[in-house]
């Protein structure tokens, strides 16, 4: 039986229709902090449980009879450390075979203060003896096509990665990858640095928005605390703005980077180009 935290979130429901491709629905648990939410997936036969990263008791009845488990990294910034430890006290309790963990690229030398939440969790598996898999994940192409729109109506796009590349890929790509680890044989111990086959910069992302839109669109680099204060200004709460600003600083220091193809090797194809997304966008 293969458990999936998260899954109702963005990443988690991809993974989940990434598994019903080869695995019975039966075989396949979906555990959510609001069941109510995950009705869609208790359609298709899939099992749900309410596990909730802040109430222990919930995990271990949640996690019962598991070979594997996907632990999708927390969304809470700040808090993820103490709730990873529950899930992996948790899957420790019940026996686990294999623990698959959704990291960061490179998180033992990135750049990026996300890394330290990442790492943390990496060496709490280590010191756990589970039977473990890293997927040290890249940017998701999603994080910049969401500022499409406004790239469009102003003329440019905004960031504070100079000139940094970027080695995005799809979300679905990410997901088709840990679906890949869950249903493959000999995983523990492993460990994956995942990113997309084609890096660009933030002008060159400019560039293809307006090639793709026949619109003028420009890319402008900012500070970090200016390019934070737009995206407070244009409503993002705080803790995100922030998240965002200081993720494109570190891929100006090459944290978003990664040219080993891992992620397309894993997944058996080329990974999804941004500018097919930006096709599909405009």
């Amino acid at each position: 039986m293969i458990v999936v935290t998260g899954a109702t979130g963005q990443l988690g429901q991809l993974v989940i229709q990434q598994l019903l491709k080869t695995s019975p629905a039966r075989e396949i648990v979906a555990a959510v902090r609001n069941p109510a939410k995950a009705a869609s997936l208790a359609a298709q036969g899939i099992q749900v449980r309410h596990a909730d990263y802040d109430q222990p008791e919930t995990l271990l009845k949640a996690f019962a009879g598991a070979d594997k488990l996907l632990l999708i990294s927390a969304s809470e910034v700040g808090r993820r450390l103490p709730q990873h430890r529950a899930v992996i006290e948790a899957a420790k309790a019940v026996g686990v075979g294999l623990l698959a963990y959704t990291s960061l690229l490179h998180a033992d030398r990135s750049p990026l203060p996300l890394a330290k939440e990442h790492l943390e969790t990496e060496q709490l598996i280590a010191e756990s003896g589970i039977p473990a898999v890293l997927l040290r994940n890249g940017w998701y192409s999603e994080n910049y096509l969401a500022s499409v729109p406004t790239a469009l109506q102003y003329g440019v796009l905004l960031g504070s990665a100079g000139d940094g590349r970027i080695a995005s890929a799809a979300r679905a790509d990410y997901a088709e990858a840990a679906a890949a680890v869950l249903i493959l044989e000999n995983q523990a111990s492993k460990l994956y640095e995942l990113a997309g086959d084609t890096a660009y910069s933030l002008a060159e992302l400019a560039a293809a928005i307006a090639r793709v839109s026949g619109k003028s669109v420009s890319y402008q680099n900012l500070p970090e605390s200016e390019y934070r204060q737009v995206l407070v200004d244009a409503g993002l709460p705080e803790g995100l703005a922030t998240l965002l600003a200081e993720s494109d600083t570190g891929a100006a220091k090459g944290g978003l980077f990664d040219d080993s193809h891992q992620l397309s090797q894993l997944i058996g194809r080329t990974t999804t180009n941004i500018e097919k997304q930006l096709e599909a966008a405009v």
